[in-house]
């Protein structure tokens, strides 16, 4: 191994881990300032509270009707999932073992919604989408972040399909067994815990997409993240501790989902495995 021990490139990493580091504190320093400001009684012109209370978690959940907010929240997630499970891992399956004319176009379909800004096509998807009367519907909300959700269960589940070896599809074949059969006793052991990750990370991305949300959702299909949006910029007087314990409920709800995935899954082993995958192609 060689070490470089030339004084400008060290200079250089140092600056570069201190930016980081900077940026690193002052996210956390944000972070735990909502947080305390949410249990504040009382928070101008000092450094610390001048009381702790939990007042506003109550006084958010009644004033931006959390509870039907969190249902709705919920039941998208849900409804996104497991559409684009389905979808995702039958279109994954296809694609890591199938050859046919025209993949890597159908592939880079597919990549198109993960690379290109939300708004580029949310705004016409959108207005599509009230033109035909789903705007502003569940269905609507549902169908409009099924969009990127299914491309990125495709991205995710297709490394964990290619290192499961064909011969042994093939094998379980030539014992008689039916397409339905191979896929529920031989590669869903295999490949659950690749789906699960999968589905995970998918909730994780639909509870914190927002554009696509924003656009499409009406009055009774706002997610957390849009109804924290209009409790900011609505007009009138709100208490800033309530729209704290608002979004401190959105990061909770975001970062125990996160946190589960993780368990299940390593983001670097995922692009280790995408790239000798896409280097075949």
């Amino acid at each position: 191994m060689i070490r470089d021990d030339n004084p400008l490139s060290r200079l250089w990493r140092t600056i570069v881990l201190l930016i980081a580091a900077l940026f690193v504190l002052n996210l956390f320093a944000l972070i735990a300032a909502v947080a305390l400001n949410s249990f504040a009684t009382r928070w101008l012109g000092s450094w610390a509270p001048s009381g702790l209370t939990t007042r506003w978690y109550s006084s958010a959940w009644d004033e931006f009707q959390l509870g039907d907010v969190l249902l709705v929240t919920f039941e998208v997630v849900f409804a996104v999932v497991i559409i684009s499970g389905l979808i995702g891992v039958t279109a994954a399956y296809a694609l890591a073992r199938r050859e046919f004319p025209g993949k890597r176009a159908v592939i880079l379909l597919f990549l198109a919604p993960l690379v290109v800004p939300p708004l580029t096509y949310g705004v016409p998807m959108a207005s599509l989408l009230y033109r035909i009367g789903l705007g502003g519907t569940f269905s609507g909300v549902v169908l409009a972040n099924l969009v990127p959700t299914i491309p990125f269960v495709v991205l995710v589940m297709t490394p964990f399909i290619e290192q499961i070896d064909p011969r042994i599809e093939a094998a379980a074949r030539v014992f008689g067994a039916s397409t339905f059969s191979l896929f529920l006793r031989v590669l869903a052991p295999l490949l659950a815990p690749g789906i699960l990750a999968a589905l995970l990370l998918a909730l994780v991305r639909t509870i914190a997409m927002f554009e696509l949300t924003f656009l499409t959702a009406g009055p009774d299909s706002q997610t957390l993240v849009v109804a924290l949006y209009y409790a900011v910029f609505a007009s009138g007087v709100r208490a800033g501790q309530s729209i704290d314990a608002m979004a401190v409920i959105y990061m909770a709800t975001t970062l125990v989902w996160l946190v589960i995935a993780l368990q299940f899954v390593d983001p670097t082993q995922i692009v280790a495995r995408t790239r000798p995958s896409a280097a075949r192609q």
